[in-house]
């Protein structure tokens, strides 16, 4: 019996589903196919599916967590992307959490928290 996980995704939800696209395809997500309802995003081995589904309450306090090898780097591509004027949302200032781990907040236009992060064992951080 083989039971390997191969892949797990979330799916996640967009208030408008082609201002979503638009936001994450700013910040360099890859697009591989799209419906009317659905999307396809990921960004190298990084992947979520994004719905055109919207339910304030559970998109508030819905999170999504990246990790990366170099959080001092992503956050100055989000910033470079302009995506906070575009899309009128904001990323917080990179922070050494007391756990240990480096990360920064970016909320997407519909109130989707990013928490995009640096392993506390990864030492390639500005």
């Amino acid at each position: 019996m083989n039971l390997a996980p191969v892949e797990i995704k979330a799916f996640v939800p967009a208030f408008d589903f082609n201002e979503s696209k638009a936001f994450y395809q700013a910040l360099g997500f890859a697009m591989p196919w799209s419906s009317d309802d659905l999307a396809y995003l990921r960004y190298g081995h990084a992947s979520f599916l994004l719905q055109a589904f919207f339910v304030r309450e559970h998109a508030e306090n819905f999170m999504m967590h990246l990790q990366v090898e170099n959080v001092d780097d992503w956050h100055a591509h989000v910033r470079a992307s302009d995506v906070e004027a575009r899309f009128g949302v904001k990323a917080s200032e990179p922070t050494d959490q007391p756990w240990g781990m480096r990360d920064f907040t970016l909320v997407d236009p519909s109130g989707v928290l990013w928490r995009i992060g640096q392993d506390p064992g990864d030492t390639d951080s500005a």
